[in-house]
């Protein structure tokens, strides 16, 4: 099993976030470590999960899975199709952009992307609903914190032991998702 597999094992146990008969969307799917979590642990639980990404994902058949770039069109119109009037319990994104080695480009990029995840979850998340994003450590991560605590009743930053101690990556958690934005 990979690292991404037990990171988001810890974020589960830890703040409670895959429930039966939830409906889920995941964004930056690939290759599927996280897949392979959510269906190992919700297979036959009723859920309907939605896994996106432009690379191909590895999937047992649980997830509806997306092509494509969570910010086309397309991708946000066959999200919409398959949600029909549903909304979602969940958004999680463990989007990560390609590193450049330029520290404020790469957390530029990364903000860029949890940005991203941000506003799907204003289109598609139910109220009281959970987000999580992955960002790199520093200020761009403590901003985003902060602009979610806005839509969120409750945000914290997260760094998984499964994250290697050398990655700068971290997660925002955030629940209780304010509607009506």
């Amino acid at each position: 099993m990979s690292r991404a597999y037990f990171k988001l094992q810890e974020l589960d146990w830890k703040f409670d976030l895959l429930k039966s008969k939830h409906h889920i969307l995941e964004l930056g799917a690939a290759p599927g470590g996280w897949v392979r979590y959510i269906e190992d642990k919700l297979s036959g639980h009723e859920n309907l999960y939605i896994a996106v990404d432009p690379s191909p994902v590895k999937s047992s058949g649980l997830a509806k899975i997306i092509r494509g770039k969570s910010n086309e069109p397309r991708v946000s119109q066959e999200i919409g199709r398959i949600l029909g009037s549903k909304k979602l319990d969940l958004v999680l994104s463990d989007m990560a952009p390609k590193i450049s080695g330029v520290r404020v480009v790469d957390d530029s990029a990364s903000l860029e992307l949890a940005e991203e995840a941000l506003n799907i979850a204003f289109k598609y998340l139910a109220p009281g609903g959970s987000m999580v994003a992955k960002l790199f450590q520093g200020s761009e991560a403590q901003s985003f914190t902060e602009e979610a605590k806005k839509f969120f009743f409750k945000t914290v930053l997260f760094k998984p032991s499964a994250s290697r101690s050398e990655s700068r990556e971290i997660f925002v958690v955030a629940d209780g998702f304010k509607a009506g934005r």
